[in-house]
């Protein structure tokens, strides 16, 4: 059944806001994907603080029209599901990207938005490879600590040395 014009509206400005309100923007074409599998998308999506929407291609180009992006949506292929993320700009990539390589891409990359720019399909491809901000976090800190584990292990070896030594040397007397 058509919506109304009411509903039209309300459905542009939910999806300005949501245009507004994410640090990065996923477009996906999804072809055959089951209602079971779409739900699985949508729980990882939202343990990764992020959301989809298939809202239709005009509605589409009119919201991006709005919020000040000059993004063709009415050319891209098939149908059309936008991922949202609002906490982290690469999590809820990596999440589509999981889900696209379990699913034997039955859903693929058409580009998105990241710091107010349309990136490719292949620059969003590129952004699932990135390690999200815990890893970066656990990188930086190991970095960090790595110069003061290896200055431990440093002194720790002269006293284990001396150990070893004062060992032989009481082995030889109590022969």
């Amino acid at each position: 059944m058509p919506k109304s014009r009411e509903q039209k509206k309300e459905i542009l400005r939910n999806l300005e806001e949501k245009i507004k309100k994410s640090k990065s923007i996923v477009f996906t074409s999804f072809g055959n994907l089951k209602v079971s599998e779409s739900e699985d998308l949508r729980k990882r999506l939202k343990k990764e603080g992020g959301e989809c929407y298939i809202p239709k291609k005009t509605l589409l180009q009119i919201a991006l029209s709005n919020v000040g992006f000059d993004i063709k949506a009415r050319e891209f292929e098939g149908r059309v599901a936008i991922i949202f993320g609002y906490n982290d700009q690469v999590a809820h990539v990596k999440a589509v990207d999981e889900f696209r390589k379990e699913q034997e891409d039955k859903i693929g990359f058409i580009g998105g938005i990241l710091d107010n720019q349309f990136i490719s399909a292949e620059k969003v491809s590129g952004l699932a490879k990135i390690p999200n901000r815990q890893e970066l976090y656990a990188k930086l800190v190991g970095s960090l600590n790595a110069p003061t584990f290896g200055f431990v292990n440093v002194l720790s070896g002269n006293i284990r040395n001396l150990v070893f030594v004062l060992k032989a040397i009481e082995e030889n007397k109590v022969k």
